[in-house]
């Protein structure tokens, strides 16, 4: 009974329009009053509960650290080295693009960041270099999703708190899918550019890439401090956060001397907005999913689906396809937040191994953010570019296709989801 008034209500609000945080609130004080089995103070304590956590202070700061980054010229010498590295192959600009969200992502754990910051730069350089708007918009959007997988990942942060795995071991397996996801979608620009006659930048300048490089410096040796930080021993994934956010003020700053203090405050008031909007989607999760758990919705799903089939491959399949399908509907946070505590019991006893798992399913959900019709990635791609959002839905499809292959990839090969290589 109050499985089904929990599951009606977050439906029903989420189908009229109410965001996912207030659906998720107000569905767990729907079942409650209705029951009544339980009392209304429940909310309040575990509201309070799930935003206690040291690791989730990991949160706000790598957010934070992404606008400083934005605003500091960091991105902007990372696009520029990017360009002296690849601009000797066809279709460069749309190569640029993809590499730079890679280094870009590595920093900021955010797609919509990554989105924003390199699409802001690259969408009007590869309009005036004659390429299509639907495919220059396209390419930053799929180039952003590698922000929820290229460690440090907010959405890896979120699993590795629900499920207790080391979010350390997480970041060091996000490497290589990230890593390769960018190399994949830097082929699929590449044949599209092929195939329409982009030129290629010019040859390559030793001279020019040295000096670039040079440049970015500064802003290639972020992730390389933040990572090995944190595999070192040095400090822990909250600790790293707060070392990318001063990281970020002394290059801005002082090196680069583009920051300018007067608009720290509105940073400030973006990054708190994003961290608050995660932040309240984390704790009205929370409550949804305890009240789940209490009456056993989990393990009755769980029952279900071992029902429908006891066979791995086929297993793992459907949940992938459940993920696919929720993600191209729900924010990533959420998803994480709602799905992980159904599924992880599952694999578990099948002996999948929870950072697999976790790799597995982010990815997964990254894919969400490139689909209609409501992938993130896609519609911060066309606030920033103008090009409707049916455009980018076509030019999006072989990207699509390409990133269902490495889906299959990461789940049936583990080696490519659990750090090994």
């Amino acid at each position: 009974m109050t499985g089904t008034i929990l599951i009606v209500t977050l439906l029903v609000l989420l189908l009229i329009g109410v965001p996912i945080a207030f659906s998720l609130g107000l569905g767990s004080i729907t079942a409650l009053v209705a029951v009544g089995d339980l009392p209304l103070m429940v909310i309040p304590q575990r509201l309070f509960t799930s935003a206690d956590s040291f690791v989730l202070l990991a949160v706000p700061f790598f957010v934070l650290a992404g606008e400083l980054m934005q605003h500091g010229g960091i991105s902007h010498r990372l696009v520029n080295f990017a360009n002296e590295l690849l601009g000797w192959l066809s279709g460069a600009l749309a190569l640029v693009s993809i590499s730079a969200s890679a280094f870009f992502a590595a920093i900021s754990g955010s797609s919509a960041a990554t989105t924003a910051a390199i699409g802001s730069v690259m969408y009007p350089e590869m309009i005036k270099k004659e390429y299509k708007p639907d495919f220059a918009a396209v390419t930053q959007a799929v180039g952003g999703t590698l922000g929820v997988i290229i460690p440090p990942s907010i959405p890896l942060i979120i699993y590795g708190v629900v499920t207790g795995t080391s979010i350390g071991e997480l970041f060091k397996a996000g490497i290589i899918p990230g890593l390769l996801g960018a190399l994949v979608y830097m082929v699929i620009a590449w044949l599209i550019a092929k195939k329409h006659g982009y030129r290629s930048e010019g040859r390559i300048s030793s001279s020019r890439l040295g000096k670039s490089f040079i440049d970015a410096i500064w802003g290639i040796l972020m992730p390389i401090i933040i990572l090995g930080g944190i595999y070192g021993g040095i400090f822990t994934p909250t600790e790293a956060a707060v070392v990318a956010v001063v990281y970020a003020i002394l290059v801005g700053k002082f090196i680069y001397k583009e920051l300018d203090i007067k608009k720290f405050f509105n940073m400030f008031v973006k990054a708190g907005l994003t961290s608050s909007m995660i932040m309240m989607l984390i704790t009205t999760a929370s409550v949804f999913t305890w009240i789940m758990t209490v009456n056993n919705i989990p393990q009755a799903i769980g029952t279900a689906v071992l029902s429908f089939t006891s066979n791995e491959i086929v297993l793992l399949l459907l949940i992938n396809f459940i993920f696919l399908v929720v993600g191209m509907f729900l924010d990533t946070t959420a998803i994480v937040l709602l799905l992980t505590p159904i599924f992880f019991p599952i694999v578990t006893q099948l002996g999948m191994d929870p950072v697999h798992f976790g790799i597995m399913a982010v990815f997964n959900l990254a894919v969400g953010q490139m689909t209609p019709p409501f992938g993130v990635c896609l519609f911060v791609a066309s606030g920033i570019t103008n090009v409707s959002i049916e455009r980018l839905v076509k030019a999006v499809v072989p990207f699509f296709l390409a990133a269902i292959c490495l889906i299959l990839l990461y789940t049936y090969v583990p080696a490519f989801s659990i750090g090994i290589f």
